[in-house]
């Protein structure tokens, strides 16, 4: 079993940047990735950003693609979001997910509000 614990969220005025983190704990394998989902109020919850671990190789949605960057760090099994030039429309409670071992795996979000 895995377990995901997200931090970073809060309010930021647009334009400003805001750094997402999620450490992950328990059983993961060689082939897994990682990323970050989000639910806007009254949205469904969409793909912004994910990272696959062996290759580093990244895809993000077209909304957020040239503002933010995923990253990871090896040794301690965390995924960053990095955010900049935030706007109003990325206001949403951010989850980090995982695949591993055939199964997905969800951290408990994190909420991001952007101000106008």
């Amino acid at each position: 079993q895995v377990q995901l614990v997200e931090s970073g969220g809060g309010l930021v005025q647009a334009g400003g940047s805001l750094r997402l983190s999620c450490a992950a704990s328990g059983r993961t394998f060689s082939d897994f990735d990682m990323g970050w989902y989000r639910q806007g109020p009254g949205k469904e919850r969409e793909f912004v950003a994910r990272i696959f671990w062996s290759t580093s190789i990244t895809y993000y949605t077209d909304s957020v693609r040239g503002r933010f960057s995923i990253s990871r760090d090896n040794a301690k099994n965390t995924v960053y979001l990095q955010m900049n030039s935030l706007k109003p429309e990325d206001t949403a409670i951010y989850y980090c997910h995982t695949r591993t071992g055939g199964y997905d795996y969800w951290g408990q979000g994190t909420q991001v509000t952007v101000s106008s």
